[in-house]
């Protein structure tokens, strides 16, 4: 055992010297450039291959001051045979970012020009390539890596200026509250990024509500978590934390920052009734609307789950109260959700319970659930009659005997009020009713064809008032039973049938009731009618009156009985003309002539037609005599003898009817008075008298609404005419007098000569140009009155 134990001492000692050494040649290696002979023969040992040597990274610390500073030197095996020169490319060199590295073209020596930044490059990759001036020959290109070494110079700072957590009030201790992170520039595969979390301050809010640590932070991971019990959101609110973030496993810089973490709510507190009895008042026959509040308090954060309430009605089997929490307040609202009634119950007693909207948490104190008591009275007011059914069915049927009660008891007051009854509606007057008791009465029999009876029913409306005269309306719905009250009618009441045939004539009925008192009918022949005659029931509405026996050519009076089918039935008879005739092929009756040309007695058919040609020539013959009688004497007319010259004295314009007469529009209300033309001499200085009826005023027209009416009406023709041509000349003044008078109707009724009067002053129309009706007459002026009258001159003077 102590052979061994020399042993080991020995080669301790052996392995301390050879370590020793190698530090000593380490160090001084790193005082000068390190010269790396890239392609030298290193005898026996190493000999160059196809292959180049791989060099390892070159290691340079950032931040250093010694600039320009010597890295690395190159060697190149042609030195030995000629001048060399150095080359080196890639970044740092010449290539972003440049100007960080350079190399001795004749020395092969790479040096440093600027201090390196290891947060910007990390790294470089250089290609070097050496070349002889004599051969100017290239060897190889050779790849350099340069390594910058990190140092801690970059502080480490937390993600967030503030962090922000939540913990539930009475955590137990250990519970997981938040995580904060920081990061640090530096290399992470160094110290110098090594990052270590602590808490170097802690505030309540309220301030010192709470002087001890209630919190701790995992210094590696910065989880944040409770360290002690006592957290009630109702003491404090939240708390502020001091952070520290250190790198080098917390040795080396440092930064602050800040976490916030809020106390939530538990719902550890039960809403309590404050007070716990109320009163209210509610007034019966209303609805839907308030009758008090009740109040709550609850410790539990304000506007939460943990604090609203919510609330229960009982004792109250009918369902006639409801509350329900005001969102703002937290009260509970009591509602009316059916109308009361004072006569019924004039007082409720309701308990009311509440509750959280959330659970209540087992840390929560063990108290009995709140309650409070209110009884609500029944305020009692004048109620307006109610009817026991609205609308009141009634079925009676259409022939009701006038003066039937048809309904009674109609209405009832729950104030026990004498009551008043009115029909306020009843279009067809058939109802009537007792003012005192409301019974409803047949006034008069009833019309099922009534324009308001719609399917059968009709529709009127009753009123009752109470002695305060509170008044409601209900709907009388009468349902109008069928009764059989029209027997049927048959038709057609005449019709004819071919003799040498078996048809017959289609009869039917028609009835003015509705089923089931109308079809079918039943046809049924009189007892002393069925010997020559029948009835065929065809279907429910028709049948098939037929001969029994061959009947003459002629007319036949028949007796129907047609009966409905009502209860009971109703019948009627009627006496059915029907005439017997020969038919043709086609079975329609032949008149008595086509019977005559259909036989073989008789004149011929052309010897007829000859006959008849004959008279209407004889006709003719006389029409043109009549005709050349006539216009001879028109061309011996006498002067003084014309179509409008008469031995009566009569006004012949008393003959003369008034037809299509046209007015001038909505304000023209009578026609214009001719007086203007009977005699000028008489005309008023106005176009007055438009009333030629009895009872109006003459001398007053009625006024223009398109135009003033105090303006000045212009002047009017009041001369006579000297001679018939004057006659155009004074129509066409008084025209356009009456279009420019303001004061009188529209302009298109006043030249509307209609009306004809009782008489007139002259005895015929030539007394406008003579003054003697007696004379001869010359026409020649009718020449000169215009186209108009060129017809009237060439009957009166035809040269």
């Amino acid at each position: 055992m102590a052979a061994w134990m020399l042993r080991a001492c020995v080669l301790g000692t052996l392995l301390c010297q050879v370590w020793s050494s190698t530090e000593t040649q380490r160090n001084e290696d790193e005082q000068r450039p390190q010269a790396l002979h890239l392609w030298r023969n290193q005898g026996k040992g190493l000999a160059r291959v196809k292959r180049d040597w791989i060099i390892p990274p070159i290691r340079v610390l950032e931040n250093s001051k010694q600039v320009p500073e010597d890295l690395v030197q190159i060697k190149s095996d042609k030195i030995f045979t000629g001048e060399v020169i150095y080359k080196l490319e890639g970044p740092g060199v010449d290539q972003e970012p440049k100007n960080l590295f350079e190399i001795d073209d004749k020395t092969g020596i790479i040096r440093s020009k600027r201090p390196l930044d290891r947060e910007k490059y990390n790294s470089f990759t250089h290609i070097s390539v050496t070349q002889t001036l004599v051969q100017t020959s290239r060897e190889n290109p050779t790849t350099i890596e340069i390594v910058v070494l990190d140092q801690n110079d970059n502080r480490p700072a937390f993600t967030q200026n503030q962090f922000t957590g939540t913990v539930s009030e009475f955590s137990v201790p250990g519970t997981s509250v938040m995580s904060v992170s920081a990061t640090d520039a530096d290399d992470p595969m160094t110290e110098n990024a090594y990052l270590s979390y602590s808490i170097i301050g802690q505030e309540s809010i309220p301030a010192n509500a709470v002087t001890k640590t209630m919190f701790g932070i995992n210094n590696q991971t910065g989880a944040i978590y409770t360290r002690d019990v006592g957290l009630d959101r109702e003491v404090v609110k939240s708390f502020r934390l001091r952070l520290q973030v250190a790198d080098m496993g917390g040795m080396g810089l440092t930064s602050e920052g800040v976490a916030i973490i809020h106390v939530s709510d538990i719902n550890n507190h039960a809403p309590q009734f404050s007070p716990i009895l109320y009163s209210m008042t509610a007034v019966e026959n209303r609805k839907d609307y308030e009758i008090g509040r009740v109040n709550v308090t609850d410790k539990d954060d304000r506007g939460t789950a943990n604090w609203e309430a919510k609330y229960f009605v009982s004792n109250d089997p009918e369902g006639s109260f409801a509350i329900i929490t005001d969102p703002a307040t937290n009260q509970g609202v009591l509602t009316v959700m059916k109308p009361l009634d004072y006569e019924t119950q004039n007082e409720y007693i309701l308990i009311l319970t509440v509750e959280n909207i959330n659970r209540l948490s087992n840390k929560a104190p063990n108290l009995p659930v709140s309650t409070a008591t209110v009884v609500v009275t029944v305020v009692n007011e004048n109620e307006a009659p109610h009817f026991r059914e609205d609308p009141i069915q009634i079925v009676v049927p259409e022939s009701v005997v006038p003066g039937t009660l048809l309904k009674s008891n109609i209405a009832y007051d729950p104030d026990n009020s004498d009551l008043r009854y009115d029909i306020s509606r009843d279009p067809e007057r058939w109802l009537d009713i007792n003012r005192d008791t409301g019974d409803i009465i047949a006034k008069r029999t009833f019309n099922m064809r009534s324009p308001h009876v719609k399917n059968n029913i009709y529709n009127a409306a009753v009123k009752v008032t109470d002695a305060d005269g509170m008044s409601t309306t209900a709907t009388v719905a009468i349902t109008l039973t069928e009764t059989n009250d029209f027997p049927p009618q048959l038709f057609p009441l005449s019709g004819s049938i071919c003799r040498d045939a078996s048809s017959g004539l289609v009869l039917t009925a028609v009835d003015e009731d509705l089923p089931p008192h109308a079809a079918p009918f039943i046809f049924k022949m009189p007892d002393d009618a069925s010997i020559n005659w029948t009835v065929i029931q065809v279907n429910d509405t028709h049948s098939l009156l037929q001969p029994l026996v061959e009947l003459d050519a002629g007319e036949y009076a028949v007796t129907v009985l047609v009966l409905d089918s009502g209860s009971p039935a109703l019948g009627a008879y009627a006496q059915v003309n029907v005439t017997v005739c020969l038919c043709d092929s086609f079975g329609d009756c032949k008149s008595e002539a086509g019977a005559i040309f259909g036989s073989s007695v008789g004149i011929s058919f052309f010897a007829l037609i000859i006959i008849i040609a004959s008279i209407v020539i004889l006709l003719l013959l006389l029409l043109l005599a009549v005709a050349v009688t006539t216009c001879g004497r028109r061309h011996h007319i006498k002067k003084g003898t014309g179509l409008l010259i008469g031995d009566s004295e009569d006004d012949i314009r008393d003959n003369v009817l008034n037809y299509d007469e046209q007015g001038g529009g909505e304000e023209d209300e009578n026609a214009f008075n001719i007086d203007l033309l009977w005699n000028p001499l008489d005309a008023p200085s106005t176009p007055g008298s438009y009333y030629p009826v009895s009872g109006v005023p003459r001398g007053k027209q009625p006024l223009r609404k398109d135009a003033p009416h105090n303006l000045p009406s212009p002047t009017y023709p009041r001369r006579p005419p000297a001679n018939p041509t004057d006659i155009e000349d004074y129509i066409n003044d008084g025209l356009e007098a009456a279009d420019n008078d303001p004061n009188v109707p529209p302009y298109d009724t006043a030249l509307i000569y209609d009306y004809e009067g009782e008489g007139s002053l002259a005895g015929s129309l030539s007394s406008i140009a003579s003054g003697s009706s007696d004379g001869d007459q010359d026409y020649d002026y009718l020449n000169e009155w215009g186209p108009r009258f060129q017809k009237l001159a060439n009957m009166y003077d035809p040269r």
